[in-house]
């Protein structure tokens, strides 16, 4: 008998000036395994990694995660939900939970999975966002080979479109892609709000000898259709067809071939699962289907995946019952900053010490608070409040709140700059509107973009009761009920919404 003592070895990652490691010290994670010498192949490493919770032992015929996986992102798309927020910036460039970016969410997710190879495509609406992703981890210590790299669309001598879907886009970028030598590769929407460790999903699709695994929620557990294709999956996890289910009908797949069929006659019906737009790829499988099978796909979900399966690829589900929100509307993305504010979302929280968020490090000043009465909120760096009442409300940074402002049930996404020279002339009585909350305005359950200029005892409560409505030319828009001001736009003094 020999005994073969598994250990942690993983470099210190300097994070914002500090020595972080994504996981935890190997003094305090060894274990001694007593093993026959027969079973020990010669130069054969074991790691133990840790990163929202212990791993169990990965295969060791695989290199290590950060050497043999690279995460695709995709930070924007031509069909948001998400306007007017992003009338101005992609989806994942909005503001969330005063100090983030919604990409920030899914970038996180991938360094707290010790996934280091990090592809962000953009296209519509992008300079918000590519200006964050390059100034927020470019100096993030990522290990030698760490990047998250923007790969903005482009034309050239060959192709003179634009990115025409997520497929379309991977397929004139594989010459970028193909640089590095990884075994899978995980694609990813870069606005939805959760927490995953991806190691969980990378060892299932390992262990199932998967082409592509796709995360997928039980149709059971949600009330909307998330858009991003519904899955029937067989007992043993198999997906064997790929589809839309209208609402109250049944499953129309997206594939009729006699193979599907086969399978779904021998393993039953299966049950339906809504697919969330996060799968797993061989290398090898991305290739062929982009380059040889479908040469002209433009879109995974509806297109590539279901294709794969025609072809005779082996595509799996991976299960995953924890937090989960796509931003579908505005009223998701109020709700979910709505209990952000509460920290009452199970399983996700941004003061996880052992999965925390990384976002744009700032040199601002601390938040500067006058008299005023906050309760149940969250308040973002570099804020001026003045004697006020904020309740059950997100104030963003810089936001500049004046006397005997009421917000309650509120978003306030702040400002990119101060302006002094503003509040200068505000108190000497102009008729210039500063940027922030002006004085003795009321705002309830409203979103008020960045750089808003609101008037001094504005009054912003949806007194009608509007669910639906553009005033663009005024600076506002009504969605779900909820009143939501423009990025820059002016309400002047007195205004009643």
């Amino acid at each position: 008998m020999v005994t073969l003592r598994l250990g942690l070895s993983v470099p210190q990652v300097p994070i914002r000036g500090a020595s972080y490691s994504p996981m935890l010290n190997a003094a305090h994670h060894c274990k001694s395994i007593p093993l026959k010498s027969s079973y020990l192949a010669p130069n054969l490493c074991f790691f133990v990694s840790n990163s929202y919770k212990p791993d169990q032992y990965p295969n060791p015929f695989f290199p290590p995660i950060n050497q043999s996986v690279a995460a695709i992102i995709f930070g924007d798309g031509t069909e948001s939900k998400l306007s007017p927020l992003t009338k101005r910036r992609s989806d994942g460039a909005i503001p969330i939970a005063a100090n983030y970016r919604l990409v920030d969410i899914v970038v996180s997710n991938c360094i707290n999975s010790n996934i280091t190879k990090i592809y962000a495509f953009t296209q519509f609406n992008s300079t918000s966002l590519n200006s964050h992703l390059s100034r927020a981890y470019s100096a993030l210590g990522l290990g030698r080979e760490g990047f998250v790299e923007v790969i903005a669309a482009y034309q050239s001598p060959e192709d003179n479109k634009w990115f025409q879907g997520s497929a379309d886009a991977v397929r004139r970028c594989l010459w970028v892609l193909e640089e590095h030598p990884v075994t899978e590769f995980l694609v990813l929407p870069g606005h939805h709000l959760y927490k995953m460790n991806y190691k969980d999903l990378i060892r299932a699709h390992r262990s199932s000898g998967a082409d592509i695994t796709i995360a997928a929620r039980h149709a059971a557990t949600m009330k909307r259709n998330p858009g991003l294709g519904y899955l029937q999956v067989s007992s043993n996890n198999n997906v064997v067809a790929i589809g839309e289910k209208p609402e109250g009908g049944q499953e129309k797949p997206s594939i009729d071939s006699s193979s599907t069929k086969n399978d779904m006659n021998k393993r039953g019906d299966g049950e339906g699962y809504w697919s969330m737009g996060i799968y797993v790829i061989k290398r090898e499988a991305l290739v062929k289907l982009l380059k040889w099978h479908m040469p002209s796909a433009d879109h995974f979900s509806t297109q590539v995946l279901p294709g794969a399966i025609n072809v005779g690829m082996k595509v799996m589900a991976y299960k995953f019952d924890g937090y989960w929100e796509d931003m579908k509307n505005i009223e998701a993305f109020y709700h979910a900053n709505m209990d952000i504010r509460l920290n009452k979302i199970p399983g996700f929280n941004f003061y996880d010490k052992d999965a925390p968020i990384y976002t744009l490090p700032r040199c601002l000043p601390p938040g500067m608070i006058s008299d005023a009465v906050i309760t149940e909120s969250i308040i973002g760096d570099g804020c001026i409040i003045n004697n006020c009442k904020i309740k059950n409300s997100v104030i963003g940074m810089l936001s500049c709140i004046r006397d005997r402002v009421v917000i309650e049930e509120s978003i306030i996404m702040g400002a990119d700059i101060y302006q002094m020279e503003d509040v200068q002339r505000n108190t000497q009585k102009t008729t210039e509107i500063p940027i922030g909350i002006g004085e003795g305005s009321y705002i309830k359950k409203a979103i008020i973009d960045k750089n808003a200029r609101i008037g001094q005892n504005v009054r912003i409560a949806n007194k009608d009761n509007v669910q639906e409505g553009s005033r663009d030319a005024d600076g506002y828009v009504f969605s779900g009920g909820i009143v939501t001001v423009l990025r820059g736009a002016v309400i002047p003094d007195n205004t009643v919404i």
